[in-house]
């Protein structure tokens, strides 16, 4: 009869102890296949265990398959040795990566905040002031889908001060991002329905629409913006402008147009307009124009801003003002979706409103991308495409036009460019409708320029217009 000892047994109980012992001889080949085990409670007889510690062997033996049983007559080695079924070989493929980002030595597309130009350590600060003097509770605690009172409080006072426009905390949703906030949108407006963009415009927002299942429609623009009568005709119901800086024409919509647009929307019951006032902080002339909220008395138009722009984009945190009536629709449809930004951030967020800093920040940023802006345009000038440029909207937003004059295709100029290292963009690529593209005009986008490269990178922008392939 089999025979184990117990001497040695360390931290595991005896029952595990048996079960290696006899996986081991079966794996080993000590235990051959068909072999018949002893009873369980001859064994526990012979080993001086308990028939409880046998079959408890036993029976996780027979789970993980190295013993089958059959009634009345016992335990038994299963076969181990037989032949697995021979399986297609798995084709070749690479492995799964996320595609690299290509850095280039000047940008004048991507958007991004100079490292030493974010108030790290206020954020710090207001960080560890959250951490320490809020609830412990509100903290680990799971917000509703509009976001934290505090923030939202915070970013009514803000709209109030800023932008000139009354609106209660209730009315505000927070999420992560407007491409998550453009998708809530969908759902609580209505897939049915025709959403209506602006062409030229940004083709990341056409892309998100499509995925979500909503036929769009891009609508030709004039020197004022989107042509209401091309939006009549389109029979679109949502109407998703940019009115107060176009990207990336930098249209800014004359009062008149806003009205037509407010009285479209009136007419249908399930008509609304969708405000987007990205960058709307960076206005560097003037004062910012006024909302299309502010003038909307029908209650029509929703309003979306981020802080991505504002802060920096990795900071996901954006928000809707939502018509008082829409309200209601949106706890009793979407509100069962959890907040997506964390409790910590929206608390520090909401005192770097409320405290002042976010004002600071801003004012702090205008006052260096009015450098960076004026450097570009003085080295612009003083370069060799100073007789053939045309340049224009250079006092809002953070990109402004320059108009060549060449012959050359905006496809050669953007593949030279590339040789020199630079990213450039033309508005004509930003339009869905090709036989409408305006050519040979360059976005310059200077969020993400070094100042202390504008010169090079000027002399590099020559070259690519010119043709010379070399850095």
């Amino acid at each position: 009869m089999l025979t184990y000892s117990f001497e040695n047994i360390r931290s595991e109980s005896m029952y595990e102890h048996l079960y290696q012992c006899i996986k081991q001889d079966i794996l080993q080949k000590k235990l051959r296949s068909g072999e018949k085990l002893p009873s369980k409670r001859a064994f526990a007889k012979n080993l001086g265990v308990s028939t409880i510690t046998v079959e408890s062997a036993y029976a996780q033996l027979v789970a993980e398959g190295f013993l089958y049983t059959l009634p009345k007559r016992g335990y038994y080695v299963c076969d181990l040795e037989r032949e697995e079924p021979v399986l297609p070989p798995r084709p070749a493929a690479p492995p799964a990566r996320e595609p690299a980002r290509r850095t280039y030595w000047a940008d004048f597309v991507g958007s991004s905040v100079a490292r030493d130009m974010f108030p790290f350590s206020v954020w710090v600060k207001l960080l560890r002031d959250v951490t320490a003097g809020e609830d412990e509770t509100a903290l680990l605690t799971d917000t509703s889908a509009g976001g934290i009172r505090q923030l939202r409080q915070a970013i009514s006072d803000h709209l109030y001060q800023f932008r000139g426009m009354t609106i209660d905390p209730e009315q505000i949703v927070v999420g992560a991002g407007t491409e998550y906030l453009y998708s809530v949108l969908i759902q609580l407006l209505g897939r049915q329905w025709g959403y209506a963009v602006e062409d030229p415009g940004y083709l990341r927002l056409s892309k998100i629409y499509e995925k979500n299942d909503v036929q769009t429609h891009h609508i030709p623009m004039d020197q004022y913006g989107i042509i209401p009568e091309k939006l009549e005709e389109s029979g679109a119901e949502i109407l998703h402008i940019t009115p107060s800086h176009h990207f990336p024409t930098g249209i800014v919509m004359p009062v008149s147009r806003r009205y037509e647009f407010l009285s479209w929307a009136s007419k249908g019951e399930n008509r609304y307009i969708i405000e987007d006032d990205y960058d709307c902080e960076f206005r560097l002339a003037g004062r910012p124009i006024p909302t299309l909220q502010s003038i909307d008395v029908m209650e029509k138009v929703i309003y979306i801003n981020t802080f991505s722009k504002s802060l920096a984009p990795a900071f996901r945190i954006s928000y809707l003002v939502l018509p008082k009536h829409l309200v209601t629709r949106f706890y009793d449809t979407l509100g069962f979706y959890s907040g997506t930004v964390s409790c910590l951030e929206q608390m520090t967020l909401a005192r770097f409103l409320s405290e002042g800093y976010f004002e600071k920040h801003i004012n702090r940023m205008r006052n260096h991308y009015r450098g960076v802006r004026d450097k570009l345009l003085a080295a612009l000038r003083q370069s060799p495409l100073a007789g053939g440029v045309k340049i224009s909207a250079e006092q809002a937003g953070l990109h402004f036009l320059m108009e060549l004059d060449t012959q050359r295709a905006d496809e050669d100029i953007l593949r030279d460019a590339e040789a020199q290292d630079i990213r450039i963009s033309f508005v004509s690529q930003y339009y869905f409708t090709q036989e409408n593209r305006r050519p040979h005009v360059l976005v310059m986008n200077y969020s993400g320029l070094e100042e202390e490269k504008i010169d090079q990178a000027v002399a590099r922008l020559c070259r690519a217009i010119d043709g010379e392939n070399s850095p």
